[in-house]
């Protein structure tokens, strides 16, 4: 909390030393100890307060859902962009495939009147 460094402190208990006497400077010590003690506790006490009042535990929870959502929408429309682009390539291969079958079989019909019309003198 303070950055008091250890010459910083022995400057304070010699003045403290020098001020208030070897008989009351313990007695100061612990009183000072115990308010900041109470001070600290208050002031995470409010802090406590604050943060139920706010919700913040509520709203980062909700934010790192949103984040979450947003992250499987994205790999959602990577996923159907590549499916769109590999279901292209196989209906075009399965029409093509398709289609010879359809004219062989258009041809089947032709082949067999023309076979009986050859064999018939």
């Amino acid at each position: 909390m303070f950055d008091i460094g250890f010459t910083e402190l022995l400057l304070i208990g010699i003045i403290g030393l020098l001020v208030l006497g070897p008989e009351r400077l313990p007695r100061a010590i612990r009183t000072g100890s115990l308010w900041l003690g109470r001070l600290r506790r208050q002031f995470s006490e409010i802090k406590a307060e604050v943060n139920r009042e706010l919700g913040t535990d509520e709203i980062r929870a909700q934010l790192h859902n949103e984040s979450i959502m947003s992250d499987l929408k994205k790999s959602r429309e990577a996923l159907e962009n590549t499916s769109a682009a590999l279901r292209q390539p196989v209906q075009a291969a399965f029409k093509s495939a398709a289609q010879p079958s359809v004219a062989a079989t258009d041809q089947s019909p032709r082949d067999a009147t023309d076979s009986d019309a050859q064999n018939t003198p």
